[in-house]
């Protein structure tokens, strides 16, 4: 291939298929005038720069760096008082002074840096040969962020320059095989050296078990944006989420842990930013050591880190864990058109994993590349990166996106394999067996889709539990049987291997998707602000609009929109497993209907706190609140074995049992035939769980009904021995519950229940008796 004089003015191209092993030139300057400091040998261990006081004495920054295939390495360091001139400068006043890291050791790259000290803003510069063809693409014109850069200041803009290849090479085609010249410094975040001060003495980790786990899933920015106790100044930012006035909501609420959206630094996708848009949601991640400075109040010269720290103090404080969303599937860098920002610059054939065509990436996450997870050093990355967030940063767990490719081995083809390294290397953790670990069970590959077959220690996002419960109240469901396993804990999918009922994380809405208000406002997708055409996002959303598509002044729609919100966040809330709520759904947030809102960082986005306002959306979150009271004040809604659907107490009464509206058990045929009606009986007599003491744990018993017919049903409460009488808690037709409790009603007695409601009675007992066996239904563990 060759090019004209112009394209190599113009882009200082580079076509060779291997470079020499010792670079005489780095950007037209020669090497031996890079050098500016002096660097002592260091150590390998730990990667990263680290900030330490030698045995003599001597501060200084010990920087280690993986670089298995590279044949050369500069640590770069950047100060503000230059002013762009000398060997080695960039541009805008940041002077670059250039380190070649002599010691190698085991592929890793590293030396000490006396007198380097925490607030030094530093890059790497990889040299390597370019042979795109064969998957090579060192390219040291490309500043690049370190892997384990604990904090990162500035933002990644991506203009040309940015790109190893040359991204407006006339022939498109070929692009990604031409190498770029020009420097990228000027153009990319740094590196922070961060002190490494914090011993956690001072903190009290909740470590709620997981059947009593509530979670709420919250984006940092977008919660507190709009929140009027919080300070502006402090506004979507992680001191904004630690201030009492955003606490208070959560502790108030009652939910037990906060599932944060990605917190790691992460870069907008070059697409989002021409549009003029950025990417709101995170899951484009870069720097697996570093919270994202853009959620920094205090500042991004490793202020950011004490920030985040100080953040989960305060939740813990308040009884509240912190779980992170984690991306470690993908990297931000894209397929082979993608910028080159980080690890595609210092091993792109080890990092990632190549397509047969080695110019080409194996992509099962549908965001251009997949991290080679079977890869030693990648593995390594990933889990030094979650042992570091535990350990010094003090999280309580993580929910892994896309956690299926995760699981792939080398014959990734294959699909996922649950004993890959990455779940073995987890399982035998110390540190991470002993947190919460989410898996979003599946990834866009060939065999990705793997809910209910992650090992134990793991918990699953059950999106089969989101579509049985959205398609029972819309009234798509054939019948119940589906239904029954979702309310009882899916033992259908997790009742084999000692897994539990916790193992299944119930989901009605989350991110990704409609909110619930949404869900019962909108038949279709409305992303036209995405500038996508609305193509983007999923058009199976199984969501009715009640009458009328989006905003509406028919009382009697906005009036069934709101008991349908009630009958979801009931069953959520009621169901056996543990519940996650997406934050605002609590007061009726509203997306316009846009179900992929992962680039509107606005009001599309943020939480409209103003909603408590209106007297609905605020029984709304007092219903919300007083039913996470009523979990957390029961065991039996809290269960840590799944039932058996046999007699487990004195009383001689099946731990679950299911009625149809006439107050008869079901049977075989009754689960197999139409119906919009369901009955769950939960008995208190033997909960499956000890005391303190080794004594049985009992508790009162409940009988749940949930009617999704458009029109009000006469229902049958069961007669003796079920119980003697029945009190109600919850009536979902009622806008305001203060007015249900205390209404109290014979065993046996006819009630007529409201079209499209749920509601909750809590038993009182009758008299002893012996029950046969059970007739069988959803619920009961599968042997």
């Amino acid at each position: 291939m060759s090019s004209t004089p112009e394209q190599e003015t113009a882009y200082g191209v580079h076509f060779e298929a291997k470079a020499p092993t010792a670079p005489a030139a780095v950007n037209g300057r020669p090497v031996a005038a890079a050098r500016r400091q002096a660097v002592w040998p260091g150590s390998p261990e730990p990667l990263g720069a680290r900030f330490r006081v030698d045995a003599g004495g001597v501060a200084g920054t010990n920087f280690a760096l993986w670089a298995g295939g590279a044949e050369a390495v500069e640590v770069c360091l950047f100060d503000d008082d230059g002013d762009g001139s000398g060997d080695g400068s960039g541009s805008g006043g940041q002077r670059e002074t250039r380190c070649f890291l002599a010691e190698l050791t085991h592929e890793i790259w590293h030396g000490f840096l006396p007198g380097v000290r925490p607030g030094q803003r530093y890059g790497y510069r990889v040299h390597g040969h370019w042979d795109p063809w064969t998957g090579a693409r060192w390219n040291p014109a490309k500043l690049l962020l370190d892997p384990c850069a604990r904090a990162v200041d500035g933002d990644f803009a991506l203009p040309p320059e940015v790109y190893g290849h040359v991204r407006d090479w006339p022939q498109q085609h070929v692009a990604d095989t031409v190498r770029d010249e020009r420097d990228s410094a000027p153009y990319v975040p740094k590196g922070v050296v961060v002190a490494d001060d914090d011993d956690w003495s001072d903190d009290r980790r909740p470590k709620t078990p997981w059947a009593d786990t509530v979670i709420y899933e919250l984006h940092v920015r977008g919660f507190t944006m709009r929140h009027p106790g919080v300070p502006e100044r402090l506004r979507g930012t992680y001191a904004g989420l630690a201030h009492p006035a955003a606490v208070e909501h959560l502790a108030r609420l009652g939910i037990t842990a906060v599932e944060l959206l990605p917190v790691h630094q992460f870069a907008h996708e070059d697409h989002l930013l021409r549009r003029g848009l950025r990417n709101y949601w995170g899951y484009n991640s870069i720097g697996y050591f570093a919270p994202h400075a853009g959620y920094a109040a205090t500042g991004t010269r490793g202020q950011q880190v004490g920030e985040f720290k100080r953040m989960v103090r305060a939740l813990h404080a308040a009884g509240i864990e912190v779980i992170l969303d984690v991306v470690y599937n993908h990297s931000a860098e894209g397929g082979e058109l993608g910028p080159t920002l980080s690890l595609r610059g210092i091993d792109n054939r080890r990092y990632y994993r190549l397509a047969d065509d080695p110019r080409r990436y194996a992509d099962y996450t549908g965001c251009g590349n997949t991290l080679h997870v079977v890869q030693p050093n990648v593995l390594r990355l990933i889990t030094d990166s979650l042992r570091y967030w535990v350990t010094e940063m003090g999280v309580d767990g993580f929910r892994f996106d896309l956690a299926a490719a995760l699981a792939r081995t080398m014959r990734a083809v294959d699909g996922p394999d649950m004993l890959s390294p990455f779940l073995a290397v987890v399982a035998q953790d110390p540190v991470l067996r002993r947190v919460k670990l989410i898996a979003e069970p599946w990834d866009v590959g060939s065999g990705g889709y793997q809910v209910g077959a992650f090992p134990p220690l793991w918990t699953e996002w059950n999106d089969r539990y989101r579509d049985a419960v959205r398609d029972f109240w819309r009234g798509a469901l054939p019948d119940v049987r589906d239904l029954g396993y979702r309310l009882s804990g899916s033992s259908d999918l997790y009742a084999w291997g000692g897994r539990r009922p916790y193992a299944s994380v119930n989901f009605v809405t989350a991110h990704d998707g409609f909110t619930l208000r949404d869900l019962v406002s909108y038949g279709r997708k409305h992303n036209e602000a995405n500038g996508e055409g609305n193509r983007d996002g999923t058009d199976d959303n199984r969501s009715w609009n009640c009458g009328a598509e989006g905003p509406t002044d028919d009382p009697g729609v906005l009036a069934l929109r709101r008991r349908q919100i009630r009958n979801l966040l009931t069953t959520l809330l009621l169901s056996t497993g543990v519940p996650m709520l997406v934050a605002g759904d609590e007061m009726g947030r509203t997306q316009g209907g846009n179900n992929n809102a992962y680039c509107q960082d606005g009001e599309v986005s943020w939480v409209d706190w103003s909603l408590l306002e209106d007297p609905g959306w605020r029984a709304l979150a007092a219903l919300a609140a007083r039913l996470l009271a009523l979990r957390r004040a029961h065991p039996v809604l809290r269960s840590r074995a799944f039932f058996s659907g046999r007699p487990r107490s004195a009383d001689g009464l099946r731990d679950l049992a299911w009625f149809t509206p006439c107050g008869t058990e079901m049977t075989e045929a009754d689960w197999y035939a139409p119906a919009a009606t369901l009955g769950m009986y939960l008995s208190g007599g033997d909960i499956p769980r000890r005391g303190p003491d080794g004594g049985p744990v009992t508790d009162d018993s409940f009988l749940v009904v949930l009617h999704a017919g458009d029109r009000p049903i006469d229902v049958t409460l069961p007669g003796p021995p079920w119980a003697a009488a029945y009190e109600l808690l919850v009536d979902t037709a009622l806008e305001e519950q203060d007015a249900a409790p205390g209404a109290r009603s014979a065993a046996g007695a006819s009630i007529s229940l409201a079209e499209r409601s749920v509601a909750v009675w809590k038993v009182l007992p009758g008299r002893k008796t012996e029950k046969g066996d059970p007739s069988g239904g959803p619920g009961r563990k599968t042997e």
